[in-house]
């Protein structure tokens, strides 16, 4: 009667942000098939910003242990880079973990910091949406990890609700810009930004790799789960390695 499933190769569940309207398209667009994608939200005001993130931390084992109790996810993603690294990986890790024992847990800025590795970069440029103490506090943890930031620009935005509206053709003019002439590869940062539409274009015009938090979270947490597929049209990352 029963066969495995519709999501017999893996199935992956992500924590987002109440506010966050980008992501889940992203990932469903990204998704082999086979995969399943499973989302849940932890509450946040409409505010990205330390002591918006510090509050929001509370919620993330709650959230958590809302995705498939059953026991059977096999990897756990904190989809926020930005509240990633300001509550840091070892507390998101702690705080899924209580809520999804049974799930790898990992986070967007441990995506990210792993896709930068595995592209063999180690000087990066980097465009966010943020405000400059997020900024800061991204600069300091991309360092902390042994890579070097050779600039970062951020559009000085506070809300969610604004961020997931930065059209497509605006980011790639901004984040082009971004890029400084000796990086090994560009790193645009937030889940909320619609960065998967212009990753292959900018990196032809680039010449170089160019990293976005929906693109370097997929990748990482299917390679977490041990799904190997390539797949084309977004970037060096997902379609070699």
């Amino acid at each position: 009667m029963f066969d495995k499933g519709r999501h017999h190769r893996a199935k992956i569940g992500f924590v987002l942000l109440a506010t966050e309207q980008t992501i889940e398209d992203d990932i469903s667009q990204l998704c082999p098939k086979g995969v399943g994608a499973h989302f849940t939200r932890a509450w946040i005001e409409d505010s990205i910003t330390v002591d918006s993130f510090n509050r929001h931390a509370g919620d993330l084992a709650r959230a958590a242990s809302t995705l498939l109790p059953d026991g059977s996810l096999d990897v756990i993603c904190y989809g926020c880079t930005s509240g990633s690294l300001v509550i840091g990986e070892e507390r998101v890790a702690a705080e899924l973990t209580k809520g999804a024992p049974y799930a790898k847990p990992t986070s967007l800025i441990a995506a990210v910091i792993a896709a930068l590795r595995a592209i063999g970069a180690r000087r990066i440029a980097v465009a966010t949406p943020y405000l400059e103490e997020i900024n800061r506090r991204e600069v300091q943890y991309l360092e902390n990890a042994g890579f070097h930031v050779t600039g970062i620009r951020g559009l000085q935005l506070e809300k969610d609700s604004d961020m997931i509206r930065v059209s497509p053709e605006y980011l790639a003019e901004f984040a082009g810009q971004s890029d400084t002439p000796d990086s090994d590869a560009l790193f645009i940062s937030c889940g909320a930004l619609r960065s998967l539409e212009i990753v292959d274009r900018l990196e032809q015009r680039l010449g170089k790799p160019v990293i976005c938090s929906n693109q370097a979270m997929m990748w990482h947490v299917l390679r977490l789960a041990g799904i190997s597929d390539r797949i084309e049209g977004y970037g060096q990352l997902l379609q070699h390695h």
